[in-house]
């Protein structure tokens, strides 16, 4: 793959960080809806570890860069696409110890931000922004671009324009010796002890489920609710619970990280519905396309395949981005 120390510092996450930031795998998320993992201030930070982990890198996309010409966008700065990015958690954003820069920001989400910024020709320049400002700063022009975890909804396509990079899934974690191989439906959790956070879109899910196997005359799950991230890792590994049921991209790079659980199902993240990820920006500033076009480049050209293969997030990939796709439903 194309790789470069330019935008960011060769980092990684040793177990112990993962323990304390990501709960081993089983915890991120607990008590937050999915989407939401993206919500803690830009302060959060992973420490850096022997494990290197580097950006992926791509060349202007001729295709792109004469799109954006005739698109009539211009940038908030001249020669520059500012990314408004989250410094949450890894493997989606984080910003890694010893760093304060947000060029140094590693994770999915600023490497697809940079990889359509340097696909348009254009200079990568990533905010760090808190969750809850990123709609009001692309509706005032103060960023450009979104790529900061963000599920596209029908409500939010009436003010941004998106286009899709990764799917929103939900992940069941077992520890990695556990004899379960399979969760993909209600009868799969029938009687087991599952972790899920309250009040998620994930213990919504279950919840369902649960539903469903009373109606049959099934014994239904026992749903494990913890405060602690710590605490809810001891549960599993202990064996007092099966069964993590959480987003699934922390609880993928965490696994990858320790080698102490296993992924054993997804579930759409906008379950029933499926969920798409996207790069979002103002309506009709006339930059989703060209972004679209960087995007689908990097797909074709195994760019894309590359990023997601060093987050351990290849079980999120899609074959095509498109452009405002369907969104999850108002609520």
């Amino acid at each position: 793959m194309a790789l470069s120390k330019k935008q960011g510092i060769a980092i990684g996450v040793i177990a112990a960080a993962v323990v304390a930031v990501a709960g081993v795998g089983i915890a991120i998320g607990l008590n937050r809806p999915t989407e939401a993992a993206a919500a803690p201030e830009p302060s959060a930070s992973a420490s850096a570890s022997s494990s290197e982990i580097e950006w992926v890198h791509t060349d202007p996309v001729p295709e792109a860069v004469a799109a954006l010409k005739a698109s009539g966008f211009t940038p908030i700065t001249p020669g520059k696409l500012t990314v408004a990015i989250g410094a949450f958690v890894p493997p989606l954003s984080y910003q890694p110890d010893g760093t304060t820069a947000a060029t140094d920001v590693a994770g999915t989400e600023p490497n697809f931000g940079a990889l359509i910024a340097e696909g348009l020709g254009l200079e990568y320049n990533p905010v760090v922004v808190a969750w809850a400002d990123w709609p009001l700063g692309i509706q005032s022009g103060k960023y450009d671009l979104i790529t900061s975890n963000v599920t596209v909804t029908e409500e939010r396509k009436e003010l941004y324009d998106f286009a899709s990079y990764r799917q929103d899934v939900l992940g069941f974690y077992v520890r990695s010796d556990s004899k379960i191989s399979k969760i993909e439906k209600s009868d799969d959790i029938s009687g087991l002890k599952v972790i899920v956070g309250s009040g998620t879109n994930q213990e919504k899910v279950l919840l369902a489920w649960n539903q469903e196997l009373t109606d049959a005359g099934k014994a239904p799950a026992e749903l494990q609710y913890y405060d602690d991230n710590a605490a809810a890792t001891l549960a599993l590994q202990s064996g007092r619970a099966d069964a993590n049921f959480g987003p699934n991209a922390t609880s993928a790079w965490a696994a990858k990280e320790t080698g102490e659980t296993k992924l054993v199902g997804l579930i759409p993240g906008g379950w029933p519905l499926q969920a798409d990820i996207a790069a979002g920006t103002k309506k009709g500033n006339g930059l989703i396309e060209p972004v679209n076009i960087v995007l689908n480049e990097i797909i074709k050209d195994g760019k894309y395949a590359d990023l997601l293969k060093v987050w351990n997030l290849e079980s999120e990939g899609i074959t095509s981005s498109e452009i405002n796709p369907p969104g999850l439903p108002k609520s």
